[in-house]
């Protein structure tokens, strides 16, 4: 993104990881939790998955975000909690195979 749209990769950095992500009332897996529930509600797996692999990466329990998932049918329906869980179930495994191919 830098190369292509420098000044939207400038307002992501200092905004979005800058401002709000620095802030310091939620924890890191608290806030990972909610980013992974609020982009599965607005139906984007693809930024779900990449925060639900940061979740995993600091110690979140993959039952704790698919409770979140879980938490979408109520706010956003069925057929994005559904899409959700696909993508999330994804990411889980990929999760569980290192680069070198081994289960961790």
């Amino acid at each position: 993104m830098r190369s292509e749209f420098p000044f939207l990769a400038d307002a992501t950095e200092a905004y979005a990881l800058g401002d709000v992500w620095g802030r310091t009332v939620l924890d890191d897996r608290t806030r990972q939790i909610a980013a992974v529930a609020a982009f599965a509600a607005m139906g984007e797996t693809g930024m779900m998955s990449v925060h639900a692999g940061y979740a995993l990466n600091i110690g979140v329990p993959a039952e704790e975000l698919k409770e979140a998932i879980y938490l979408v049918t109520v706010t956003s329906g069925f057929p994005r909690a559904i899409a959700a869980s696909q993508a999330l179930s994804k990411v889980i495994a990929q999760h569980a195979v290192t680069p070198g191919g081994k289960q961790k």
